[in-house]
Parts: structure tokens; sequence; C-alpha cells
């Protein structure tokens, strides 16, 4: 029998922790999670899920355009927000007890409060109770990071997580970064009739995206008559009212709009106070936690993953290495770390994006020979049949070897049909692997298709 009262111990019970935990449960490890709030962390109740149900409501919203053109008169006096919000708060509470029955189903005890570390092989809760655990997992995510002069108060300014309680819409709103988060709420907003200032201070929306195909979520949303400021910064001159007015400048001018509120979605913070690092001496460089290559830190007992390390702020990325971290701890040798040209990222607003590998400006800043295929959109049947033209699939390739060193789609479905050429890039496998391959006719996949017949040299609708 361990000495210890578990084998492991996580601390927050978001996708990286909980996951983590049930991993470590199937694998025989006494398990243990404690959680300071609801299980799912920020991702599953104040993130991911319920702006995804916001973005599938304001999707079926903007249909109410396209049911007008059918001569369809739908008659929206009745909308009320607090509904849609509702919606999603639905969501997130369902998905939070689903992890809470997924917890108790692999038997790993949930402990509510707030956790830190007092030992090298010990945990204690609300200051109080204490636990023993051969190993321990910190997985305490993030928050949204405050910036000097926009302070939250979630009122009037707000995080994302204030902008996914509003249950009232303003009339008008300034977002200050357009990063995924940012570009997410322009988009959810803009449906539902809010008059939405995106402002970046990088030179393109979505600044760690491929230029091409940001510019093509930028179009988009000029057409919704989203107001977009790039290379641009912001400061609040007056706060008068229900308004603010806002100067915007850049290097050619200056402006001042006025807006009802301000939604900040510069970047995170990772939680990695109050856990009693210092008192073990662990490192953190930032407020990141330093990890080697299996997630542990510089204590052989203590682990860290997640948005509270310096990998991609992602909840996929969290739940694979937490998988890593308890394989690693149950005696397998799974690979060390995430190759990080293998990570998917998504931007799910209209059109959406995702990406993985190298895009254009990293192949150019680390001088890597590449070439590029780019099929649109409109040479895919299936899209303009059903209207969503709007779109490219641009493909990196080895000029030499011909391997994927990058993929970039934008357009209808983008975030699903990433994987099947993600695959590709895993597996080893080509472009001409996949232009070889059938694909049914008429899908948006036959863009991919194209994309990597194009790499070989020979796509046929174009």
């Amino acid at each position: 029998m361990s000495e210890y009262s578990y084998d492991l111990m996580v601390i927050g019970s978001g996708p990286g922790g909980y996951v983590a935990a049930i991993r470590a449960s199937q694998l025989g490890l006494k398990t243990a999670v404690v959680e300071q709030d609801k299980p799912g962390g920020v991702c599953l109740n104040w993130g991911c899920i319920p702006s995804k149900s916001l973005i599938s409501q304001a999707q079926k919203f903007a249909c109410l355009e396209d049911l007008n053109k059918m001569g369809v008169v739908c008659d929206i006096t009745g909308f009320d927000y607090a509904n849609v919000q509702q919606k999603s708060r639905i969501a997130a509470t369902r998905l939070s007890k689903g992890v809470e029955f997924l917890l108790k189903k692999n038997s790993v005890e949930l402990i509510l409060g707030t956790g830190k570390i007092t030992g090298l092989h010990e945990v204690s809760v609300d200051d109080n109770a204490r636990y023993s655990a051969q190993n321990i997992l910190i997985a305490t995510g993030s928050r949204p990071r405050i910036i000097n002069g926009f302070e939250f108060d979630e009122v009037n300014i707000l995080s994302s997580t204030g902008a996914l309680r509003l249950t009232e819409l303003p009339k008008s709103i300034l977002i200050l970064g357009a990063g995924a988060i940012g570009v997410e709420f322009a988009y959810i907003l803009n449906a539902f009739g809010v008059e939405v200032h995106l402002v970046e201070l990088m030179e393109q929306i979505l600044p760690l995206e491929d230029a091409e195909a940001a510019a093509v979520v930028a179009r988009a949303f000029k057409r919704k008559k989203i107001n977009i400021y790039t290379s641009t910064q912001a400061e609040i001159r007056e706060k008068t009212g229900n308004s603010f007015r806002i100067l915007l400048k850049n290097d050619q001018s200056e402006q001042t709009i006025a807006v009802e509120k301000i939604l900040v979605a510069v970047g995170r913070t990772p939680n990695s106070e109050n856990l009693g690092l210092e008192e073990l001496d662990i490192k953190t460089e930032n407020g990141f936690i330093t990890v080697g290559d299996y997630y542990q830190t510089g204590v052989s007992s203590v682990f860290a993953i997640g948005d509270v390390i310096n990998t991609p702020l992602l909840a996929h990325v969290a739940s694979k290495e937490g998988e890593i971290v308890t394989e690693y701890l149950a005696g397998f040798k799974p690979e060390p770390k995430i190759d990080p040209l293998l990570i998917p990222g998504a931007v799910y607003c209209e059109p959406p994006l995702a990406s993985f590998g190298l895009n254009e400006k990293i192949a150019k800043a680390k001088s890597i020979d590449y070439k590029k295929y780019v099929f649109t959109y409109r040479g895919i049947g299936k899209a303009v049949a059903v209207e969503e033209a709007d779109g490219l699939v641009k493909i990196l390739f080895d000029p030499n070897s011909k391997a994927i060193l990058g993929v970039n789609i934008v357009g209808k479905d983008a975030t699903e049909l990433i994987h099947e050429i993600l695959l590709a890039k895993k597996a080893g496998l080509r472009p001409k692997d996949i232009a070889e391959m059938i694909h049914a006719h008429p899908t948006l996949a036959e863009g991919v298709m194209e994309a990597a017949r194009g790499a070989e040299g020979w796509a046929i609708h174009v």
C-alpha cells in the first residue's frame, strides 16, 4: 500500500486537469482533483463552450437575412438577448455536470476548495484539510489579462467572462484586441445588431494567423459593417453617462469614437500565484511555470500543464499535456511534449479559420524554403451551391521533399476540414497522397483535395 493518500492530486479541473485525472485513473493511479469552482474550468464554464453556443445562435439569427431574400418575413419584435445568454449557460451547466459525472464514473475523487502545495507531496485545501500525494499536477489555467487604463469593472469595461454574462446588449462596443477571442465576440455582437469597433495594435486582425487567410475574415467583417482598426492604439478620453469617448490613433491619423461598452481581449495571464511555488523554489518566467520534457517542474513530484505553462493557451493542448503526464507517471513512454507544428488552431467566427504548422510570415522569418498553393472556395461545387464561396485552402510545402509544412483554411467548416490534412502531416504523407484519394462529391473536403493536387501541379477545378 502506498504511503500517500493518492498517487496523483490534480489542482484544477479544466480541460487539462479533468482529462489528466480521468486518464490517470484509467491507468490505475488513485487520483483526486481539487477544484475551487465548477468542474470543467474556464473553458467549459466561461470560455469555449458558452461562446460557441452564442456563435451558433448568432449564425441562426444572421440567417434571417437569407430568409428575407426568399420572401419570408420574420417578426423579431419579441427578441430578447437574455434568452440567448440563458441557452449558453444551459449548455455550460450541462457539460459541467457531465464532467462531474465522468470523474465519478472513473473513480476520481472531486474535492471542492482552493488547493495549495504545502510540501513535496502535500496539498492543502482552503488552508485547512491536508492531503498527501505521490505526485501533484498543477492545472490552474489562466484569466483575462488586464491592461492599464482599461481595468475591468465587468459592467462597462468587460473581460471575456463579463461579455458572456451580458443579458442585455449595448448599442455599441469597442473590442480591444483582434485575436481569436476578440474576433469571435465581434462576430457574435455584430450578428445581433451591435455597432462593433474592433481595434488591434498589430498590422492585421488575427495577428498570429496567415495574413492571406486573415484578410478573408477582415473582408467578410467589413461587409458586415464591423469597423476594423489595425496598427491602432486606443485611449479612454472621457466617461460620460452611458458612453465612453475613445481616442484611436495610428501613425497616420487620430479619431474619436463613442461607445457604450468596452471589451478587453488582449490575452490571458497564468494562474500561478498562491500555489506555494515560491516555498518549493519552483521557477516561473513571466508568470508561466517552467517545465521539462514531461511537464515536470524543478521539483520531481510536481508537474504543470495547460495555460499555466508557456505553451499555446488552447484547451486541446492542455488535455493532451495532461495525458502525456499521466502516461509518463504510469510507466509508459509517451512522446515528450507536443510538437507545436502539429497543434491545430481554430477561430470560430464567420467565416471560420483553422491552421497548423508554419505560415508564410513564420517561414520567412526563419528563412525556411517553401512553396505554396492556394485553392479558393470558389472552385468547390458544394461551396458555390450553398452560397459559402468565400474562403481558401492554402498549403505550404517543402519544394524538394514535398513535405507539408503548414496549412491554413478559411471558409465554411474550416475547423472540421483541417484535421484530414493534419493527419496526413502527422503520418508523414505528402500532398500526393491526399490528391489521389477519392473524395465524395459534392463536399467541401474536395477543396483540400484540390489544394493538394495544386501542390503537385495538377489541380482540376481552377
